[in-house]
């Protein structure tokens, strides 16, 4: 029974984070963010593999790492590439470097993935079919 039990919880948090049979995966997903706006020029990708994140934040790219959890994800300091562009974009892409360096809550719900860090941002982005 205590070896069924570990499989169970050493399983469940990577079947959720790649969903159900209706909903997107989490990992191997292009995300492009809807809130805050950026157009389609933010969106995230995690790499169950790697245990990392990447993409672009508006402006300019972005890597970290990611531990994936039943329900909350750590993402950890990350590494950008440091162009400027217009402001809206970099308002954006401070909005999106508020949910680094710590535990966000996630959810994925068919084919929306929301994101809320521990300060009260929250980033929606839809699976880029």
């Amino acid at each position: 029974m205590k070896r069924l039990t570990l499989a169970v919880l050493t399983v469940l948090p990577l079947a959720v984070a790649c969903g159900g049979s209706d909903t997107t995966p989490l990992f191997g997903t292009k995300w492009t963010v809807t809130s805050p706006s950026a157009g389609k020029q933010a969106y995230l990708t995690f790499d169950a593999r790697t245990g990392k994140v990447g993409g672009r934040l508006g402006c300019n790219s972005v890597d970290a790492t990611a531990t994936v959890r039943t329900g909350h994800i750590t993402l950890g300091r990350p590494s950008t590439t440091r162009m400027m562009c217009d402001a809206s974009l970099m308002g954006t892409e401070r909005s999106l470097l508020a949910l680094f360096g710590g535990q966000v809550g996630y959810r994925v719900d068919h084919d929306t993935l929301t994101l809320t860090s521990g300060n009260g941002t929250i980033v929606h982005a839809v699976a880029d079919k």
